[in-house]
């Protein structure tokens, strides 16, 4: 589990480089911080990292400072979105349709061999989330993506076993099972075949 300060720092470090990183030509770009203690190395800097830190800390914070903290970085980041509106949507369309072809990437492997693959599922359905966090920050996803995220969803939908919460119990709160329906149920290790 990360903690508050773990994606506040995050979000922070993304506040700071947000112009440069607006307008360069990347889709990632080095955050240039440390992890806290025995917390896992941060990710490079992404709109959808950004989306996903910020789910996270509003589920974490504490107390009032850390509310304010978050705020204050919130309102920056913002500032920022609509300064850089274009920038913004093109940026994000980008990552999305990278994020997905990770997501299908992940999803053909399973098929091809679902006992090496289907106890990373925890882990790889971050990049459907991620899908999911920025398709609010495009304009609109062009229609073979959205075909092909629809097909994406079927093959899930029809494979996923029904379980809890595949992720931390108290992040739960910020992904709710309408609409990541993805985050509650896990592949199974073998594909029945009829």
């Amino acid at each position: 589990m990360v903690s508050f300060i773990y994606d506040l720092r995050y979000l922070q470090a993304g506040a700071e480089i947000l112009e440069d990183f607006l307008l360069s030509q990347d889709v990632y770009w080095p955050v240039g911080i440390q992890a806290p203690p025995g917390e896992t190395p941060y990710p490079q800097l992404s709109l959808g990292g950004m989306a996903l830190a910020q789910a996270r800390a509003q589920v974490h914070v504490n107390t009032q400072d850390e509310v304010k903290q978050l705020q204050r970085v919130l309102e920056n980041i913002e500032s920022a979105h609509q300064q850089w509106r274009s920038a913004w949507g093109g940026k994000a369309a980008y990552e999305m349709n990278a994020r997905q072809n990770q997501w299908r990437t992940y999803l053909e492997d399973y098929r091809e061999n679902p006992q090496a693959n289907y106890d990373r599922y925890r882990y790889e359905v971050f990049r459907r989330v991620i899908i999911a966090l920025l398709a609010s920050q495009v304009d609109r996803m062009r229609e073979a993506e959205q075909e092909m995220l629809h097909g994406l969803d079927a093959l899930v939908n029809t494979l996923l076993a029904p379980s809890g919460f595949v992720w931390e119990a108290d992040l739960q709160k910020a992904f709710p099972h309408d609409p990541y329906w993805y985050l509650y149920g896990l592949l199974p290790k073998e594909i029945a075949h009829s």
